[in-house]
């Protein structure tokens, strides 16, 4: 690689992790500010939390990069034609292929890595991330973390403890169950814990009330009860696995007797076609960005800045995929236009790189921007002369 390709892509490189970088930690904050009830609720540790946070990492990345991509090639090629640098190279007569070369090398790298994120690394954190969360709300009354507040475990069942002790057992316990229309039972003892397995809240030394749908209220003391969890933790202790948990080669071929799968199969085809059509993004975005701004162009011409014009176009096909993967999940048949989208335009983009076509704004438009850029010029003109 020339020295001035390698000086091209140092830049964009430098520029596409200051715009990476920061956009993935917004991102990624909102994410795991959305699972911290794992640490309120389920009674995790910090660094359980942690492990969970770096697992979120991966699944945004994909999603984040082709942008921070468009960010640094238009930053850095508009840059260098302010600073005239692009002139002087065409000016020194280098072809353009010196600054589209090594910016589509970077691009299809990019692409490549897209491609194994989406369609292996992203899926398999998914899928730690949803049995981690399983695991951790498998132990029922592990959800009862806070003391001396009642905490919903499902509808019509209620639990409260006044004080969590070491290992398993708790005091003060309130266990209010209503999910039998036929009768309300509230449990009150003076202490429990939940068995090894998990399946049984073993109450010592308390009471059960029974309120029937007469009204009648019966009350029974008991020195040891045990309260059944087994359905509910084995519930809670299952992972469920959509067809965003799932890999390349098992999208291709999934299991027939998937739960998931056969209540709906589309949402399996219109995943595997989204990320594979996906990882073209990086690829696309950046002929698209070579496009608007990969030559020397005076600073006097009418134009939208190119890295709004890049992006804006970018988000266009973005959501425009989103779109038609919808469309695909209630037909198959709108799957060819996820891959005829980006290729289509990427296509028309590489056709004016080759030509040496630039876009341009209507003339009206164009027009109107001539007419503010000398009125403002103008204004500036007579602000300064009052000044002196």
């Amino acid at each position: 690689m020339k020295i001035l390709e390698q000086y091209i892509l140092r830049r964009v490189v430098l520029m596409f992790l200051t715009a990476l970088l920061p956009v993935l930690a917004i991102i990624w904050t909102t994410q795991v500010l959305q699972r911290i009830n794992l640490v309120t609720d389920s009674g995790q540790s910090v660094g359980s939390f942690m492990v969970l946070a770096t697992m979120i990492l991966p699944t945004i990345v994909a999603t984040v990069l082709p942008f921070a991509l468009v960010i640094g090639i238009t930053h850095t090629l508009t840059t260098m034609n302010n600073d005239s640098e692009l002139a002087v190279i065409d000016a020194a007569g280098a072809p353009r292929r010196t600054i589209q070369r090594p910016l589509i090398l970077l691009a299809a790298g990019l692409s490549i890595l897209s491609f194994v994120l989406m369609g292996f690394v992203e899926p398999a954190m998914r899928v730690n991330v949803r049995t981690m969360i399983a695991t951790a709300y498998a132990d029922l009354l592990s959800s009862v973390i806070e003391e001396k507040t009642f905490r919903e475990i499902e509808p019509g069942l209620y639990v409260q403890i006044s004080e969590r002790e070491s290992g398993r057992t708790m005091k003060g316990l309130l266990v209010a169950d209503s999910r039998d229309p036929a009768s309300e039972l509230i449990y009150y003892a003076r202490e429990g814990a939940v068995d090894e397995t998990g399946k049984s809240l073993i109450m010592q030394d308390g009471e059960v009330q029974r309120k029937a749908p007469t009204g009648e209220v019966t009350v029974i003391r008991f020195d040891s009860y045990a309260f059944d969890l087994s359905d509910l933790s084995e519930e809670r202790g299952q992972a469920r696995f959509g067809a965003k948990d799932r890999n390349l080669f098992y999208l291709m071929d999934p299991d027939p007797l998937d739960d998931r799968y056969i209540s709906s199969p589309n949402d399996f085809t219109a995943e595997l076609h989204r990320r594979i059509s996906a990882s073209f993004f990086p690829l696309v975005f950046t002929i698209i960005s070579l496009m608007m701004c990969g030559d020397a162009r005076s600073h006097r011409e009418a134009r939208l800045h190119p890295m709004a014009s890049a992006l804006i176009l970018s988000l266009v096909i973005f959501w425009a995929s989103n779109y038609l993967t919808s469309l695909t999940e209630t037909s198959p048949s709108f799957a060819p236009l996820l891959y005829i989208l980006p290729l289509s335009i990427g296509g028309i983009a590489s056709l004016m790189l080759a030509t040496n076509k630039t876009p341009r704004l209507p003339k009206p438009i164009s027009a109107l921007i001539d007419m503010a850029v000398k009125m403002t010029q103008k204004r500036l003109g007579e602000g300064t002369g009052g000044a002196a």
